[in-house]
């Protein structure tokens, strides 16, 4: 598995509110997403930024989505470019279904 968290710049003018609809109208987008596991949505209002911590099946699946066209989306949505930083994913615990998962 494959960690990618983006961050952004968002606009001075963004408040809470604006970023979680702006959030909300995209996730229908991400789901059923080919090797997309999870996604979640980052905000901080204090550095105005935003961006997202996305856990895939495999960094192919992840580079398939972060395309020149995807970051051009991201950046005519919010006003800057998106930085993407990638993490293998050894071990994930999930409190949700009681599960340790543990890489092959």
């Amino acid at each position: 598995m494959i960690v990618a968290i983006v961050n952004f710049q968002l606009p001075s003018d963004v408040t809470a509110e604006q970023a979680r609809t702006f959030y909300a109208d995209s996730a229908p987008k991400y789901r059923a997403m080919k090797g997309l596991v999870r996604k979640y949505y980052l905000w901080d209002a204090e550095q105005r930024i935003g961006g997202g911590v996305y856990l895939w099946e495999s960094r192919a699946a992840a580079d398939a989505v972060y395309t020149a066209e995807w970051k051009a989306y991201i950046k005519a949505r919010y006003g800057k470019e998106p930085a993407i930083t990638f993490f293998d994913a050894p071990v994930i615990v999930d409190n949700e279904i009681g599960a340790t998962k543990v890489a092959a």
